[in-house]
């Protein structure tokens, strides 16, 4: 146990050599940090031997403490600590920081006991396992490991990612906290949403993005029971991964433009694909495609494994390389015959259908990034000092977090309205109703987030355009928000359909 100290000795440890400071009433050495201090040794000596808690948290995240916890002699005597130090699990403090239903003093209709315990232990797991590697990946560019795509298996978290359904049934959900019969689409939420929160996008969408996307068209479409389940046991054990391969140089929202082929063989065993695909993710590490493709009368979508003749390359894009965003060419590439999901030339439901859970997730997800940058700016509008006064006391600065707030809260309110008709809805019936909504949803979701990120800049200002430090949450979500917009179908295409689905319905008689 460290010993108390006073404020008198921590004034005689003033040189480059011995120094000490006080950050938030706990006594740092950092004698032997001085040289590794990003910030150069002048910084450091101003403080010397002083109260520097002021300019810390006016300059660093609160994190860095944790990291560097290993500096600390312990408190000043007589003192307690005032900072709260987050541990894994825990809710934020901040106001907004948290939905509604996660924040004590408000209530909802929709969450019972069992969505507290998965949202609980699912925190736990993101920070202690997920966020660490998140962190590692995104700046070295490397796939996900083995060894974290096992350790999600084993606690069924990508299993619950790709909703609810009999493939969860029998299942103990991150060690029982919940059963798999009563996992419901608010559960589904609460995955998609804890997963974003070690704020890598990158990493976000390479870890298993393909499979949520992929596997869902497998077991709905898939004819053959026995394929199902076997290729569902081996993705969900994480001993073989796949990815939904749609999108083209040549098409992109427009699937029915697409050129790939699949011909049968003339023995009629196996299916014969040739083309290419281009941004698909997860691909360079996939074993299983789900393809689009053209067939002599229309669309069909079929899995294809991965072989010699289906050839893979990493794509460069603004996020990290971790996302394994690929371009793929089928030359000849066979697939068994069984493995057409669907009907032969009716694959255009197959995708349609499919699409609603994706979008349904990418709402989610972008609504918890927009939660996390509203965080980040009321923290940092506290504690950063301009012209001698917190940056809050700037009428304007509280009008850009006003709005953000507005935009947090109607995504997440909108979001929740559409799970619980989900809840409610077969996966036919969800096709058909909730095509629209969902797509309006994203729409809604992803301009919001053009309006955040740009508010969020602003308040960090040159921080927020640095990859490292106070702004570097704010940074990421700047330079990548767009994924969203355009990722499972672009903002003018979805803002069609939702009006097109719209007419669909509208009564004859006012007409």
């Amino acid at each position: 146990m460290k010993v108390p100290l006073t404020r008198q000795e921590v004034a005689k440890h003033t040189s480059e050599e011995d120094l000490w400071v006080i950050v938030d009433h706990k006594i740092y050495d950092l004698s032997e940090f001085v040289d590794a201090h990003p910030g150069g040794s002048v910084v450091l000596t101003q403080f010397a031997g002083q109260d520097a808690t002021q300019a810390f948290y006016n300059l660093h995240r609160h994190e860095v403490l944790q990291h560097y916890s290993d500096l600390c002699l312990g408190p000043v005597e007589g003192e307690k600590p005032e900072v709260i130090d987050p541990q894994p699990g825990d809710l934020s403090k901040v106001p907004y920081a948290e939905p509604l239903w996660l924040t004590p003093q408000f209530k909802s209709p929709y969450y019972n006991e069992s969505h507290r315990r998965l949202q609980k232990a699912m925190r736990v797991f993101v920070e202690t396992h997920v966020s660490p590697e998140a962190m590692q990946k995104e700046k070295d560019g490397t796939f996900i490991s083995q060894e974290l795509i096992d350790k999600m298996a084993e606690a069924n978290i990508l299993a619950m990612r790709l909703g609810p359904g009999k493939h969860l049934h029998g299942r103990k959900l991150l060690g029982g906290v919940v059963d798999g019969e009563e996992f419901d689409y608010f559960h589904d939420l609460i995955i998609s949403q804890e997963l974003t929160r070690h704020n890598q996008r990158g990493f976000q969408d390479g870890n298993m993005a393909g499979m949520t996307i992929s596997l869902t068209a497998v077991r709905q479409w898939c004819n053959d029971a026995q394929l199902m389940e076997r290729v569902t046991e081996e993705v969900l054990s994480g001993k073989k991964k796949m990815s939904l391969a749609i999108t083209e140089a040549f098409a992109g929202s427009d699937v029915a433009g697409i050129k790939t082929t699949a011909e049968l063989s003339e023995d009629g065993k196996d299916w014969i694909i040739n083309g290419t695909k281009k941004w698909i993710t997860n691909g360079m590490f996939s074993d299983y495609f789900v393809v689009g493709c053209k067939t002599p009368k229309g669309f069909s979508v079929i899995l294809v494994p991965k072989t010699d003749a289906v050839e893979v390359k990493l794509i460069k894009t603004s996020y990290s390389t971790a996302a394994a965003t690929t371009y793929i060419e089928f030359n000849n590439a066979r697939a068994p015959r069984n493995h057409l999901l669907g009907e032969e030339d009716k694959g255009f439901v197959v995708i349609m259908s499919n699409f609603n859970h994706e979008r349904f997730m990418m709402a989610g997800m972008a609504g918890r990034w927009m939660r996390t940058v509203l965080e980040e700016c009321l923290k940092w509008s506290h504690q950063r000092l301009v012209f001698s006064k917190p940056l809050i006391t700037q009428p304007v600065i509280r009008q850009k977090l006003a709005r953000m707030i507005q935009l947090v809260e109607a995504n997440q309110a909108w979001l929740e309205s559409i799970v619980h008709q989900m809840n409610h809805l077969t996966y036919s019936q969800q096709s058909q109703l909730l095509s629209g909504p969902i797509g309006l949803l994203k729409v809604f979701a992803t301009r919001s987030a053009h309006e955040v990120a740009d508010d969020a800049v602003n308040i960090f200002g040159g921080r927020g355009l640095t990859q490292s430090g106070m702004g570097r949450v704010v940074e990421m979500f700047h330079r990548t928000y767009k994924f969203d917009a355009i990722l499972g179908g672009a903002e003018e295409v979805l803002a069609d359909l939702g009006v097109r689905q719209a007419m669909k319905f509208m009564p004859k008689a006012m007409l």
